[in-house]
């Protein structure tokens, strides 16, 4: 499997995609060669990193509107519908989390 420079399976990349966060009213954009916990820690947002491989659920964050691509392991079918690993998981729409 390629890496690209972080380290970071080429697999999680894709895209580019949204985050709003409703309650800063901040608007960031995830980069096809960026993780959306990258966007996230770099604006100062409130979530923890852990395995940054989708296996520990230590980043798993809780989003109100938005179609995500989950590529986790560490979520059962319930929370996905409301959760997602940002170390990992892409969006194909704007992900909209109460941040």
């Amino acid at each position: 499997m390629n890496t690209y420079p972080t380290g970071m399976p080429a697999i999680i990349f894709g895209e580019p995609f949204e985050i709003y966060l409703a309650w800063s009213d901040v608007t960031l954009t995830v980069e096809c060669n960026q993780t959306a916990l990258q966007v996230l820690l770099a604006a100062g947002a409130p979530v923890s990193p852990g395995c940054q491989t989708g296996g520990c659920g230590e980043c798993v964050t809780n989003f109100v509107e938005g179609d995500i691509i989950h590529k986790d392991s560490c979520l059962n079918a319930d929370d996905r519908e409301t959760t997602f690993c940002p170390c990992v998981s892409r969006a194909k729409t704007r992900v909209v989390l109460a941040l």
